[in-house]
């Protein structure tokens, strides 16, 4: 493939992923694996022929009870359009009782735009493992959540940028994309989304934990004071494994 192609399969990926879910999910203690494989089982090609994609699938390293996932849309009046296909559907009509029997809580969610134009997940070409062939070898994923009190601006993006952005990259991290909240009206109520949020998300690529928890393992307070100098509590950091069909895999 020339990298042209690679480009514009890149430009399209971004394109297709405007509006970006992070859904964090506690479930009933033991119970994490037990979604996995009913999930990549029956809620992957499912969800993406209702017209949205799937961009990544995770266990949550500190807390064995999370399972964190990620899917993309368009923009807001087709989510609403695939999330009413998907859960009005027979495949959630299905599966919802043995899916649901696994959780305690589905309602924290990130609805996310990309902070600059070309910030979001280029993902191209990349395929995913089919059910149940062995999946390639992955790394870690690290979102990292900034809370602020205000919307976030560009002030915000070209700090994070000169001051956050420069250590991930000399610690030999890929900058996977990054997002800030979309203010717009849930187009789709019956999945609640944590609104009146004003949020900065970073999603950083490594090798794997080890390489994390030597550049980064006791992440540094103060590295992003707020304009005007102002100091910023530390982000919320989210570490993230891949599953066997993540299609994000660090």
């Amino acid at each position: 493939m020339t990298a042209l192609a690679d480009h514009t399969n890149a430009l399209d990926a971004a394109a297709a992923c405007a509006v970006v879910e992070l859904r964090r999910y506690t479930l009933h203690p033991g119970r994490r694996d037990t979604l996995i494989e009913l999930f990549e089982r029956e809620f992957v090609e499912s969800q993406e022929a209702c017209g949205m994609r799937l961009l990544g699938q995770f266990r949550e390293l500190d807390d064995a009870d999370r399972f964190v996932w990620l899917r993309g849309f368009a923009d807001m009046e087709s989510r609403a359009q695939a999330l009413a296909t998907f859960y009005g559907g027979p495949v959630w009509r299905t599966h919802r009782e043995a899916a649901n029997a696994t959780m305690v809580d589905s309602d924290d969610v990130l609805l996310l735009r990309p902070a600059r134009p070309d910030s979001g997940f280029a993902l191209g070409a990349a395929g995913r493992a089919a059910v149940g062939a062995v999946p390639p070898p992955c790394g870690l994923v690290v979102a990292m959540i900034w809370q602020l009190p205000l919307r976030v601006g560009a002030d915000f993006v070209e700090l994070f940028e000169r001051r956050v952005l420069p250590p991930l990259r000399d610690a030999g991290a890929t900058l996977l994309a990054s997002f800030v909240s979309e203010h717009a009206a849930n187009t789709f109520p019956a999945l609640p989304v944590r609104e009146g949020e004003n949020v900065f998300v970073c999603f950083a690529g490594f090798d794997d934990e080890a390489h994390w928890q030597r550049h980064f393992g006791d992440f540094p307070s103060a590295t992003t004071p707020c304009p005007g100098g102002a100091a910023l509590a530390d982000p919320q950091i989210l570490r993230l494994a891949p599953t066997a069909r993540s299609r994000l895999r660090g």
